[in-house]
């Protein structure tokens, strides 16, 4: 009987126990049970991630390094497999000797200049006349004193155009006293321009163009011109021997010390602080000098200027400080090596403290190169500049920390060879985020940096046509809108394989 009784109890204790058959009400309750709960533990886990990263906002750029790939940061775009392509149509004919002459002044600092010159051998082409070889500003900011041949090699120059335009060092003698047209070409101006200006070779044999600087439209010139003023630009004008000899010495230099470079052109030069009236983050009394100069400088037509809005709408350049918070911020470590493509910073070493605080490895010519090797180049601006543009040309990657004449044209020969990586900072979207970050509403780490890396993924130099005129600017202001031929060449002088063929 005990055994009896005590199987019925281990089997009355055991029915309590086995589940019995669910319902499918329960079975769908449990699952979403399951499913909530689930769900609570992936949102908590997230907090407690970005609450780390909330707490700890100031990575170091070693630690921002290793989470982008090497070759995200120094290899060029892709590039789609475009080239190169200048050569002339098969309709464009040798150009024959012309009793017409045009004299030229150049106008400008170097990069304005070599455009300038650039623009007016396609004039010279489509008027049919010689080319006298241009004279050079001596009257700029810089007042150099440099002649054609000190900075270019005039040999070549003559030669390599030679069956595009028939170009000669001097007007001949028996022309030196005849009178001449003296004419200021309207800016931005088509073939049909020059067409008409034709007329004055009625009345007179030589041309004197007072300035040389966006003689051309950037758009709607035939293939023919448009490829005549790259041959002009990046075959013919050539530096002289002296610079392209140190250029490389200098360049081999930067490889040696840590094998890939960025070249920084940081424009922070007094004159163009006190062009663009941007004094943020100086003194009362550099933003007074600024001013002071501002005025006193003739053919500077805006005397007054709001410092604020100017940077508000992204016109200043990027401060040193700015650009290394910036570097920083795209990746690149403490230890990579800048050279510094600029003339005297303002501000001197107070300024240039605040970027080699993100990236003390920063080199200029003048330790690159001996005080014997830069002797020749002492006191002429445009010589020292041409040094700046080889090394800007031939680095890993190239930084403007503002869209002036240098870099519209390193940016253009650099799409040119290849589009090798330029990064153009975004200035106005970078101004709204450095004031957040000095108020404190941002913070930096990998949020702020993932924000700056998205905003300039497509400002890295990749290939893409050149952009027209604003919208809503009509009459020929719109002209000054259009991104420049020389910025970004492409499609004329940038073509697929095919294309080049044809």
């Amino acid at each position: 009987m005990v055994n009896r009784g005590s199987s019925h109890s281990r089997a009355s204790l055991t029915s309590r126990f086995l589940p019995r058959k669910a319902s499918p009400y329960a079975i769908t309750l449990y699952i979403i049970s399951l499913f909530a709960f689930s769900i609570f533990i992936f949102l908590f886990n997230t907090r407690n991630i970005l609450g780390e990263d909330d707490q700890k906002p100031n990575f170091s750029g070693e630690f921002q390094s290793e989470q982008i790939p090497e070759e995200q940061l120094w290899d060029a775009p892709f590039s789609y497999g475009l080239q190169s392509c200048i050569k002339p149509t098969a309709k464009y004919k040798a150009a024959h000797g012309s009793d017409r002459y045009i004299t030229v002044r150049s106008n400008g600092g170097l990069n304005q200049m070599r455009t300038g010159i650039s623009d007016m051998v396609a004039v010279a082409r489509i008027m049919n006349a010689t080319l006298v070889v241009p004279q050079l500003d001596k009257r700029s900011f810089w007042k150099d004193s440099s002649t054609f041949s000190d900075i270019f090699d005039e040999l070549h120059f003559i030669e390599s155009l030679k069956r595009d335009v028939r170009i000669v060092k001097e007007l001949p003698k028996n022309l030196e006293a005849v009178p001449r047209a003296r004419k200021h070409f309207t800016s931005w101006s088509g073939v049909g321009y020059y067409e008409e200006m034709k007329q004055l070779w009625k009345e007179y044999q030589v041309i004197h163009v007072a300035k040389s600087d966006s003689r051309l439209a950037n758009n709607n010139l035939p293939l023919d011109i448009q490829r005549l003023r790259c041959r002009a630009l990046y075959h013919a004008l050539r530096f002289s021997p002296p610079i392209e000899s140190l250029g490389k010495k200098l360049v081999e230099r930067l490889r040696t010390r840590g094998g890939r470079y960025i070249a920084l052109h940081l424009r922070y030069e007094k004159d163009m602080l006190s062009f663009t009236g941007c004094t943020y983050g100086l003194t009362d009394a550099e933003s007074e000098e600024l001013r002071i100069m501002r005025e006193t400088t003739n053919h500077w037509k805006v005397k007054e200027i709001n410092s604020r809005e100017q940077r508000i709408g992204g016109f200043c350049p990027l401060t040193p400080k700015e650009v290394g918070i910036f570097l920083r911020a795209l990746g690149y470590p403490p230890s990579t090596l800048i050279y510094i493509a600029a003339g005297e910073i303002y501000g001197g070493n107070t300024r240039l403290s605040e970027l080699m605080s993100y990236f003390p490895n920063i080199v200029f010519k003048e330790e690159l190169a001996t005080k014997e090797e830069l002797e020749a180049f002492t006191g002429h601006a445009s010589q020292n500049a041409a040094l700046d543009y080889i090394i800007s040309i031939e680095s890993d990657v190239f930084v403007p920390s503002y869209s002036g004449n240098m870099a519209r044209t390193v940016e253009g020969h650099r799409r040119y060879l290849g589009h090798r990586k330029t990064i153009n900072p975004d200035r106005k979207g970078l101004v709204k985020i450095f004031d957040k970050l000095e108020t404190g509403q941002l913070k930096e780490g990998s949020s702020y940096s993932f924000l700056v890396g998205q905003m300039h993924e497509n400002r890295q130099g990749a290939p893409r046509k050149r952009k027209g005129p604003m919208q809503g600017i009509k009459g020929r202001a719109r002209f000054r809108t259009e991104e420049s031929f020389y910025e970004n060449p492409y499609p004329e002088c940038i073509c697929s394989s095919k294309g080049r063929l044809e």
